[in-house]
């Protein structure tokens, strides 16, 4: 299992000079199944309505729904 931080970055001044820095949020988990595909796994540190959401690669199928903005 490969462990990602989820980071936000925040920017601020110091001394006059623009900085960032990266404020942790959560952690998102690489999983292997046993088909050999990869889930991510998002554990967030602050509920935002859901404290867990799971990605998935898309499907062929899924593919052909393409989002449109």
């Amino acid at each position: 299992m490969t462990r990602y931080n989820l980071t936000v970055p925040v920017t601020f001044k110091s001394n006059g000079e623009e900085k960032t820095r990266y404020q942790r949020v959560g952690t998102i988990f690489e999983n292997t199944r046993e088909d050999g595909s990869k889930v991510l796994s998002v554990k967030l540190d602050f509920p935002v309505g859901a404290t867990e959401m799971v990605g998935f690669i898309p499907k062929p199928k899924d593919d052909e729904d393409d989002v449109q903005e």
